[in-house]
């Protein structure tokens, strides 16, 4: 249940990001708007290779909440690092900073589903799946209402430190997820039989 959560905010949060970046960086960046798409395809260019990475880490090393924890960790200083960024007039720090955000929070896609897998074997894989698309796209909803909302009536800081406190909460709640590897512990138990 804790991973339905947290894995719906980090999820929600990218997509209020992906839905509202072009009135974003249009708010402190008039007349760009070539580079509100291209600091969109910057994201999820990153975000290809973060997936990449954080797969071949998971593959590698086998520690799904470590994992887990740090690219939620690192997705929330990305968030951080985006709020404040955005009024400093560069726009090549916003490539930077998005690349980075792009880079952690897509990469948490990947690693949610491998630790969702992981922690309701031996459910099928596309039933954690479904279930964390569902989540996602609930949160994706309310994430992008709230940040619209926010952003329209109190600018673009309250609605980033808004996004900010949800990436905290779900990094917070992804600490407390236990960490039960049951597909882990069954294939261990099959190669002693073997």
């Amino acid at each position: 249940m804790f991973l339905l959560v947290s894995y719906g905010i980090n999820v929600g949060v990218y997509y209020a990001l992906s839905t509202l970046l072009n009135q974003i960086v249009l708010f402190y960046y008039s007349g760009r708007e070539e580079d509100a798409g291209r600091i969109g395809l910057t994201i999820v260019v990153s975000g290809m290779l973060g997936s990449l990475l954080c797969g071949i880490i998971l593959d590698k090393t086998h520690r799904f909440k470590e994992t887990t924890i740090g690219v939620y960790s690192f997705s929330l200083l990305g968030m951080v690092f985006y709020t404040f960024t955005l009024s400093t007039g560069y726009i090549g720090l916003v490539y930077v900073v998005a690349g980075l955000l792009g880079f952690f929070m897509t990469g948490y896609l990947s690693v949610g589903f491998e630790f969702g897998a992981e922690l309701t074997y031996p459910e099928p894989e596309g039933t954690s799946a479904g279930l964390l698309n569902a989540s996602a796209q609930f949160f994706g909803i309310v994430c992008t209402l709230l940040y619209s909302y926010i952003f329209s009536n109190y600018g673009d800081l309250w609605a980033n430190i808004t996004l900010c406190t949800a990436l905290f909460i779900g990094t917070t709640i992804t600490a407390l997820t236990k960490s039960d590897l049951r597909r882990q512990g069954a294939h261990k138990k099959s190669q002693q039989i073997l």
